[in-house]
């Protein structure tokens, strides 16, 4: 892999950058789920997110995978959603979530498997690496990463287990946007006092600053430092020409950026 395990880190972190800097949540996952499968040394992705099991939820496709999905049939489709071997692997009590292989979790059971037959057959590939979401409970939630030819490699793997707090913040992002598209309309820009509207990162901080966590707490919720929660609230406040954590939350509320509580 081109740079190696730091190389890929850094390649995927301008793409969790960019991510993080789109507002339409539902475009988060397909610019990371582009760039994340050659960084990874493989050459398709799916991707799974909320509940899931064989026979409903919906999956997410790199431009790799989606190229060979005109052909899945209903029966193949299960086969792929039962997520062998990496659903039963990661629902085990006390199950660390690294990322793994198909090959080196299955071992010789893996190449004789209905799912090994079913990726060459839909995708021509032979191996697939999981990148599980940290701190999930489902045991599917995450990427699966396809290639052909010989199984990741240990530096590979290891990236991926570099990059998986990046696709958590990710998804972290991705949550927030869609609870704040559900609890209210965005004001629209000139209702905004300050020079800009509020970036998709300061929204987020916003909505938590509404279910009062502590600037500590925000920064552990979103894997950023203490001081970049700060900078957000400063920024907040400057747009929204206010000058502590309730005025805000409320001039929120009265702008349509937050809804108003119960009995306001």
């Amino acid at each position: 892999m081109t740079g190696g395990p730091a190389g890929a880190y850094e390649r995927m972190l301008a793409v969790a950058v960019a991510a993080l800097h789109e507002r339409e949540p539902e475009r988060l996952w397909p610019l990371v789920a582009a760039a994340l499968p050659e960084v990874c040394g493989g050459e398709a992705l799916i991707y799974k997110l909320g509940e899931w099991t064989d026979r409903s939820g919906s999956m997410g496709l790199s431009p790799g995978a989606a190229a060979h999905f005109g052909r899945i049939d209903d029966e193949a489709m299960a086969v792929l959603r039962r997520g062998y071997p990496f659903a039963d692997h990661y629902a085990r009590a006390g199950a660390v979530r690294r990322p793994g292989t198909a090959h080196r979790m299955a071992g010789k059971g893996w190449a004789r498997s209905r799912t090994a037959g079913t990726i060459s057959r839909l995708m021509d590939a032979d191996h697939v690496l999981a990148i599980p979401l940290p701190g999930t409970a489902t045991p599917v939630i995450g990427c699966l990463v396809y290639r052909a030819g010989a199984d990741f490699t240990e530096d590979q793997v290891r990236a991926a287990e570099e990059l998986q707090p990046l696709l958590a913040g990710v998804e972290q992002q991705r949550q927030l946007l869609e609870r704040w598209r559900a609890m209210a309309a965005p004001a629209e820009a000139a209702e905004v006092p300050g020079d800009s509207r509020l970036t998709p990162r300061q929204v987020t901080v916003l909505l938590l600053l509404a279910d009062a966590l502590t600037a500590s707490a925000i920064a552990h919720r979103l894997g950023i430092s203490v001081r970049t929660v700060h900078k957000h609230v400063e920024s907040l406040y400057r747009k929204l020409g206010t000058r502590d954590r309730v005025s805000t939350v409320l001039r929120a509320q009265e702008i349509g950026l937050l809804p108003r509580r119960a009995g306001r």
